[in-house]
């Protein structure tokens, strides 16, 4: 994984890329990773190449071997879950994994509707994906403020237009 770009943000937003790469570069077997606010942008992910010139120049791999199209799939299930909890009567939805022949998805809830979104390999553990999963979300949901969530969507939406350097 390439880092992100970080020049010129807040603490909080560097905090959060760091804690994001950590987590990828960490963790055997997670392929992409994608933070979602509730309306389902994305707003942090571990795919330098979000936009559509990196999407075009290497093969895909996982959802369309993109952080969008991760962050879609991710927002979908969360609201899917969210749905279904309602309808069961069973409280908050914490966490969703889907097990896959050939990967698995991980979905968890930060904080405020924002969401986690995990790729991972076939072969990764499941177990120590969701755990670490869970500690990126404890170190990180207090932090994921309305303020925050604006400014790394913007940094994210500068990226895409090639302005942000």
């Amino acid at each position: 994984m390439t880092a992100p770009t970080t020049y010129g943000l807040s603490s909080e937003a560097r905090n959060l890329h760091w804690l994001l790469t950590n987590l990828v570069e960490e963790v055997p077997g997670i392929q992409s990773v994608a933070v979602v606010s509730s309306d389902g942008l994305l707003l942090l992910s571990s795919d330098p190449g979000h936009t559509e010139q990196s999407r075009q120049a290497r093969p895909a791999k996982g959802p369309r071997g993109s952080a969008a199209d991760l962050a879609t799939i991710v927002s979908g299930i969360g609201s899917l879950t969210v749905g279904a909890a309602k309808l069961m009567d069973s409280g908050a939805v914490r966490h969703t994994m889907v097990a896959m022949e050939e990967g698995s998805l991980f979905v968890m809830s930060i904080s405020d509707g924002s969401l986690l979104g995990v790729h991972g390999s076939a072969e990764c553990d499941m177990s120590v994906v969701a755990y670490h999963m869970a500690l990126f979300v404890g170190r990180a949901g207090h932090v994921l403020t309305p303020e925050l969530r604006s400014e790394l969507r913007k940094s994210l939406e500068a990226e895409s237009t090639g302005s942000a350097r």
